[in-house]
């Protein structure tokens, strides 16, 4: 499993970039790396960014 950030905003940073180059959806990018997509949606849901589905990023 890869580390992920804990920083909300390099957290940020980091997994868009993982959404834009390697995974078509947040499910597969929490299902490939073991993290829990809650825990990732809380952390980043609290500077006020959300999961776009049809725009496959954090907004």
């Amino acid at each position: 499993m890869e580390a992920i950030p804990q920083d909300p905003v390099i957290l940020l940073s980091w997994i868009n970039v993982k959404l834009r180059d390697f995974y078509p959806s947040l499910e597969e990018l929490c299902a490939s790396l073991g993290i829990e997509q809650q825990e990732i949606e809380e952390k980043l849901g609290k500077l006020d960014y959300h999961y776009e589905k049809t725009k496959n990023q954090f907004l």
